[in-house]
């Protein structure tokens, strides 16, 4: 039932669409009505609408005080359109795969107005259109059927007051049943379809008369406070915050909260560990993933000591290999050399210019002199390509080492199918969130051997926990910390200045004068996110291409997406100067335009495709009529459906979050006072030992000066490190 009184109707034929929003159904069209001498402006939030559809709307006239005449849609009821020329613009509108302008005109002049009846009666007859096979005809058939089921489900979702946006993602995930199953359980599209989350759901149940004190809505809020932790790097919430953050939520009091609580830790969706009057709550899979870690470890460190060498043995070799080599290692880098050799587990970290990888590479040719199966791998493919360079042997993303399985799920290397190694050496280990480590961990063999590179000041893992930080500070593991820089390093500005905001100093800001024509850090001083703006652009196309830089070789770094100064509108900015639309075919959604030749970011792990949330690569081809956009990465080309661009988002500039496991080149890196709520010592830092050959922040002294006094960070909820010193090391 419609909620919106309605004043009147309009019945009409789409000429354009001027303005569509996914993320919300708002629209914008021109409407050309029977008996009306000019177009009629059409506004509100509708399901998806093509040029060239009949349609039926209910709302209300206003006057627009700039553009006149309006009419607000309420509610929209599509019909097929009547004419020739309307069905030609709708089937050529990109509602159906394979039917562009040229296979539009065709079918319709082949059959007239009867070429809907053909496609639903009488698809065989297709085949009589020139260059229409049997592929083709398939495609248009099964295109149109779901072009009338998703119909049907955006204005089911559109009568209950919920955006039209998630509809095609809603049908693929459930095919028919869509509406049965949002019917039963709205809260279910908050665990099943990506990109809808609790709110929407929340919103669906409510126009679906759900009381705002149901049992599923209770549970759903619960789960939706947890995993809004999750997001923040938590493991687990105390109780007492988890029931006051989800009774601010669902705007409830906290008194039914523990019924609910009580029904899902009976159901095993929850666990609950500590004090019984004020346990921690933990979604399940993450309690069993911090459960299972130390666990797995404990059981490494069992098996492999009957493998255990001498430190006579390994001095010896690492004399000899000094030698050989002509080295000279520090006694931190001889330290820990020997412990990698000597213990089943041990962790290597410290800041750049200490010789880390120099030590790695020293570690790996240990082992393999003890004719050991070495694998190497990080969690990225940026990464893992890096590793590979500076270690001389092939490294591999952690999910490609795994095997991901996207039919079951689940990855192919498991307890029951352990990886057929005798060490694993994984960079890194800062990025690891408490989830991927426990699949890597059950996937070890017994016997084999770990080594565990990383930066435990850098940032945590964008997922939840805090695995580097937590077995170090549970003094469980074997440790060496890097932290002399070495005479070579020593010249690099970027390397002094990234140890010096570590130790809470103000890095040394040069302005980009000649006198300092090598170094290899500079300072720009603005005061307005307008005139950062203008600086960066000027930077990335004019100044550094101008030295030598291509723009490939340019990364802009921010500590967030929202404002004039953060990711979001610095890649509009940057897009515009550096792919500016040529006339050729563009994909539109919202106000995110994607042209051949963007630089672009994924932002989900997407199993069925093998590309994972990070990975950077460029739209190589949009084709309209297949609605198929192709992005190339290093590894692969991939092909999306025009309905799937939303894993996609523009990357000149990203968040330094985004930015961990990489480096590049050029390191542009904006710091503003309006960044304030992101300016931390850890983040500037992750930021500044991004780049390889150039550092140019810019911005004020004054936010360089709060990140570097800022180490507050966020604490994460997490228990690792107690489990690590309760178990049995």
């Amino acid at each position: 039932m419609n909620a919106y009184p309605q004043t009147e109707a309009l019945e009409g034929q789409i000429e354009r669409i001027t303005y569509y929003a996914e993320s919300s159904g708002y629209t914008v069209l021109q409407l050309k009505a029977p008996g009306q001498p000019e177009l009629i402006t059409v506004v509100g939030e509708l399901p998806q609408t093509y040029a060239g559809e009949r349609v039926r709307l209910r709302g209300q006239w206003l006057n627009h005080p700039k553009y006149g005449p309006q009419f607000k849609a309420r509610h929209c009821e599509k019909l097929l359109p009547a004419t020739v020329t309307g069905l030609e613009k709708y089937l050529a509108s990109g509602l159906i795969k394979g039917v562009g302008p040229i296979t539009a005109r065709r079918m319709v002049k082949a059959f007239g107005v009867e070429i809907i009846e053909v496609i639903e009666h009488s698809p065989e007859r297709l085949l009589e259109i020139p260059l229409i096979g049997p592929r083709k005809r398939d495609l248009i058939v099964q295109s149109w059927q779901a072009h009338k089921e998703i119909q049907n489900i955006m204005v089911f979702l559109q009568d209950h007051g919920v955006s039209t946006a998630f509809a095609v993602k809603i049908y693929k995930r459930y095919g028919n049943e869509a509406i049965e199953v949002v019917q039963n359980n709205p809260y279910q599209l908050a665990e099943d379809v990506w990109g809808i989350g609790f709110k929407t759901a929340d919103t669906l149940a409510s126009h679906l008369g759900l009381d705002a004190e149901h049992p599923a809505r209770l549970q759903a809020g619960l789960r939706y406070a947890l995993y809004k932790a999750s997001e923040s790097g938590h493991v687990y919430l105390p109780q007492p915050e988890l029931f006051q953050t989800t009774a601010a939520l669902l705007e409830v009091s906290t008194e039914p909260l523990p019924a609910a609580l009580d029904a899902m830790v009976q159901r095993q969706q929850l666990r609950l560990e500590g004090a019984a009057d004020c346990p921690d709550v933990f979604l399940s899979p993450l309690w069993q993933a911090e459960s299972g870690i130390a666990q797995q470890l404990a059981y490494l460190q069992r098996s492999a000591l009957a493998h255990r060498v001498s430190t006579e043995d390994v001095s010896r070799w690492l004399q000899a290999y000094e030698a050989r080599h002509k080295l000279q290692f520090s006694q931190q880098q001889r330290e820990a050399v020997i412990q990698a050799a000597t213990y089943p587990i041990f962790i290597l970290t410290g800041g750049p210019g200490t010789g880390k990888t120099t030590v790695s590479r020293a570690i790996l040719d240990w082992f393999a002199e003890q004719q050991c199966r070495l694998l190497l791998a990080s969690p990225t493919g940026r990464a893992a390509k890096r590793l590979s360079e500076v270690s001389g042997r092939e490294a591999q993303t952690l999910h490609r080492l795994l095997a991901f399985d996207p039919r079951k799920m689940a990855f192919k290397h498991n307890e029951y199918n352990p990886l057929e190694l005798d060490l694993l050496l994984l960079d890194e280990v800062s990025m690891i969130d408490t989830a991927l480590f426990y699949q890597l961990l059950k996937a070890m063999p017994g016997g084999a051997r770990l080594i565990l590179v990383g930066d435990s000041d850098q940032l945590p893992s964008v997922g939840p926990g805090a695995v580097l930080k937590d077995l170090l500070a549970s003094g469980q593991v074997p440790a060496v910390i890097l932290n002399q820089i070495f005479r070579q390093a020593q010249a690099s500005q970027i390397i002094r200045n990234a140890h010096s905001v570590n130790q809470g100093q103000m890095p040394q800001l040069l302005p980009p004068l000649p006198a300092y024509r090598q170094a290899d850090a500079f300072f720009i001083a603005v005061d307005t996110p307008e005139q950062l703006q203008q600086q960066i652009l000027e930077l990335v196309n004019l100044r550094l291409p101008k030295a030598g830089y291509q723009p490939d070789d340019i990364q802009v770094l921010c500590p967030m997406n929202r404002g004039l100064a953060g990711a979001r509108q610095l890649n509009l900015a940057l897009q515009e100067a550096l792919n500016p639309a040529t006339g050729q075919p563009e994909l539109v959604r919202a106000a995110r335009t994607l042209r051949v030749g963007d630089r672009v970011i994924q932002l989900r792990n997407n199993y069925d495709r093998e590309v994972f949330n990070g990975d950077l690569g460029t739209v190589i081809g949009i084709d309209p009529e297949e609605q198929l956009l192709s992005v190339r990465y290093p590894e692969q080309d991939v092909h999306y459906d025009f309905s799937e661009q939303d894993e996609l988002t523009l990357a000149y500039a990203l968040t330094i979050h985004k930015s961990q496991g990489s480096e590049f080149p050029v390191v542009v890196l904006p710091m503003m006072m309006q960044h304030y709520l992101m300016l931390q010592r850890n983040l500037l830092y992750t930021g500044m030992t991004r780049a390889r050959r150039l550092l140019v922040l810019v911005g004020q002294t004054k936010a360089i000066a709060l990140a570097v006094k800022n180490q507050q960070g966020l604490q994460r909820y997490t228990r690792l490190a107690e489990r690590l010193q309760n178990g049995s090391f």
